[in-house]
């Protein structure tokens, strides 16, 4: 009869992944601090004007009251300014994206095939650094009459130079094989950019439709500066003026006997939080391109 000892049962314990646990809580951590400060914004735009005066409000409204939503919804101006937002988005986002395409693509390709290809580089990564100036701007838009029109917000930001760097890159790491064999079965170089590369890009390309459109929405200072009525403002420039500057040239004396029985913090955090809205609407509908491989299976072995 054999005294060695019993083997001890292997554990199903499964050993602590450090690694995972500490990214997962940076990341929770990271979420809380951006999902947060909304979350209280939302509370504050819900609660009455005594609590959000008062500080009460935290997570969670005090005193739940529609009064800042209903002051808002009852204002043209708020509406007018956020159709202009729109629309500057529909004719700005596609108008981006198409000018960052064209002008992505040749640049990406090799010098023997587009032989000034570092040269228009460098001009376009300079207009990064360094612009003529607000006063040329100014004047250029206005010679050009494009002041008070809806172009004055989408033409001079037409070219985003910081988006076609990313995506002229993000072309050079398409597999040169899809090129050349597209080549071969006869397509152009038109072709080739539509029926290749842009499918291949979409994760990319939607990452920067998201940066165009947060870029358009939020945009405030061009719409003072170049919209003389205040009717044509967008909705950042509006809220900038009326809600931050508190001017109220443009409001009516019923409308003000009406803000003074609102708490000017729920009045901001009911425009902000509408403002922030058709962003947070946007997002999901890209959000599918950003996990998917960008190029996996392309070519296969």
């Amino acid at each position: 009869m054999s005294n060695k000892p019993a083997a001890a049962a292997p554990s199903s314990r499964k050993p602590i992944d450090w690694f995972a646990a500490v990214n997962t809580t940076f990341l929770i951590i990271v979420a809380l601090v951006c999902i947060l400060p909304l979350i209280h914004i939302v509370a504050v735009s819900f609660s009455s004007s005594t609590a959000a005066a008062a500080g009460y409000v935290k997570l969670w409204p005090v005193d739940f009251t529609l009064a800042s939503y209903e002051f808002t919804a009852g204002r043209d101006g708020f509406w007018l300014s956020m159709l202009t937002s729109l629309k500057r988005i529909a004719l700005g986002t596609p108008l981006n994206l198409l000018l960052t395409i064209l002008v992505a693509y040749p640049l990406s390709k090799e010098s023997k095939q587009f032989r000034f290809r570092i040269v228009y580089a460098w001009i376009f990564f300079l207009t990064m650094l360094f612009n003529g100036g607000l006063i040329p701007w100014y004047i250029t838009i206005k010679e050009l009459g494009l002041l008070d029109t809806i172009w004055a917000l989408v033409l001079p930001g037409a070219v985003p130079v910081f988006s076609i760097v990313l995506l002229l890159n993000f072309f050079r790491e398409v597999p040169k094989e899809l090129e050349e064999a597209a080549i071969i079965d006869g397509a152009g170089q038109w072709m080739t950019l539509w029926r290749i590369y842009v499918p291949i890009s979409m994760p990319a390309i939607a990452t920067l439709a998201l940066f165009s459109m947060v870029e358009n929405w939020n945009s405030w200072f061009d719409g003072l500066i170049l919209m003389g009525d205040p009717s044509n403002y967008p909705l950042q420039s509006y809220i900038q003026t009326i809600v931050i500057q508190q001017n109220f040239t443009a409001v009516s004396r019923e409308d003000i006997m009406n803000l003074a029985q609102i708490s000017d913090r729920t009045l901001r955090s009911s425009q902000i939080f509408l403002a922030s809205l058709p962003i947070l609407c946007a997002y999901p509908f890209l959000q599918k391109y950003f996990v998917k491989g960008i190029v996996l299976g392309s070519v296969k072995g």
